[in-house]
C-alpha cells in the first residue's frame, strides 16, 4: 500500500512541474516581447497563466515536502527530475517542437537512471 501512495504523489509531482515549465512556455508566448518597461510588466500582471503557473509550483512543493517525509530520497530525488522528459514529450506533441538526437539520449538517460535508482531501492527494501 505505501508504494503506491509514493507512485501516486510521484506522479502528481510530475503533473505540477510539468503543468509549470509549460505554463511558463505559455507565459513567454503570450507576453513577448520581454522588455524592461513598464507595459511587459502590465502584460505579465494581467496574463492567467502566471497564476497558474504560481500554483502549479505551490502544488509541487507541497507534494515534495510531503513525500520528503516518507519516501526514499535517491528516487525522490531522480523522479522530481522527469519532468524534463514529459517537458520534452508535451513540447513535441503540443508546440510541434523536435527533438535531437542528443535530447532524446538525454530522456533516455534520465529514465534509465531512474528505473536503476527505483531498482536499487526496492533490493535495499529487500534485504
Amino acid at each position: 500500500m505505501k508504494n503506491w501512495r509514493f507512485v501516486l504523489g510521484f506522479i502528481v509531482l510530475l503533473a505540477f512541474d510539468t503543468f509549470g515549465q509549460v505554463g511558463f512556455k505559455m507565459v513567454a508566448e503570450r507576453t513577448h516581447p520581454v522588455l524592461p518597461e513598464p507595459a511587459y510588466l502590465v502584460r505579465l500582471v494581467h496574463e492567467p497563466w502566471v497564476i497558474a503557473v504560481i500554483v502549479a509550483y505551490i502544488g509541487a512543493f507541497i507534494v515534495y515536502m510531503s513525500l520528503m517525509k516518507s519516501a526514499p530520497i535517491g528516487p525522490l530525488f531522480a523522479a522530481s527530475h522527469l519532468e524534463l522528459v514529459t517537458v520534452a514529450i508535451v513540447g513535441v506533441a503540443v508546440f510541434g517542437e523536435s527533438l535531437g538526437p542528443m535530447q532524446i539520449v538525454g530522456c533516455l538517460a534520465i529514465l534509465g537512471g531512474i528505473a536503476l535508482l527505483a531498482r536499487d531501492q526496492t533490493d535495499d527494501e529487500r534485504s
